[in-house]
């Protein structure tokens, strides 16, 4: 059998960066699920996007770490104690993914994809026509390796997610959304603009140097279905 030396390598290249990322090892001190919690925290400390009492949803929330922050924003005198503190919750997190997603106390999951319209309007029905303060999506289709194709895929998933915060969030609500550096990301920062009267790209320094991978944020909607502040 013949074995692929440079894939072994590659392999073993990545392993070795993350066994010596230090938000890879601060995520294990502070019981995070993994090292994403820190790329929303520094959005999140840049803006100031999260606030105890708000309606919160979490795309693509899979293993739980932006939830896990979140969690800890609302229950900020007792955020020492683990990954998910515990307590009372000063707010509401609704997450989404396709992938199973172990219990945080206090947040509400869904199962499913959300490219299901089916799933979306099960969303839609949990938040029981409350708007929403903030949506986060950290969501990323598989990728295929063929560019245009990856692109579109890309594309359709933060279209989804845009279109989700038009109609169920709040005018002044906010949009933070994982994209990617490449083929259509330019027709995705239009379409942010078309959508969002501000729009900011972010790239964290928990989100490694190599990756194409960017946010883009999103504040106080053009065309809102939802009334509220």
């Amino acid at each position: 059998m013949k074995i692929d030396t440079k894939s072994k390598k590659v392999n073993k290249a990545w392993l070795n960066d993350h066994v010596n990322d230090p938000y890879v090892k601060l995520a294990q001190r502070e019981g995070y699920r993994s090292r994403a919690a820190y790329k929303l925290k520094e959005i999140d400390e840049q803006l100031g996007l999260v606030q105890p009492g708000q309606v919160v949803v979490d795309l693509g929330a899979a293993p739980g770490a932006w939830s896990q922050y979140l969690r800890r924003r609302f229950a900020p005198k007792v955020a020492g104690q683990g990954g998910a503190a515990v307590g009372g919750l000063n707010g509401r997190i609704l997450a989404l993914d396709l992938l199973d997603f172990e219990p945080i106390e206090g947040v509400e999951f869904l199962q499913g994809d959300f490219r299901d319209e089916a799933v979306a309007a099960k969303l839609a029905d949990m938040l029981g026509g409350k708007p929403v303060d903030l949506v986060v999506s950290d969501m990323a289709p598989n990728l295929s390796g063929i560019e245009s194709a990856d692109a579109a895929r890309i594309a359709h998933l933060v279209e989804l997610a845009i279109l989700f915060a038009e109609t169920h969030m709040k005018p002044g609500g906010a949009l933070v959304c994982k994209v990617f550096h490449g083929s259509g990301y330019s027709q995705i920062t239009e379409g942010f603009k078309r959508a969002f009267h501000v729009v900011k790209p972010i790239k964290p320094k928990a989100s490694r140097d190599k990756s194409a991978e960017t946010f883009l944020v999103g504040r106080r909607l053009r065309s809102p279905k939802v009334s509220g502040a």
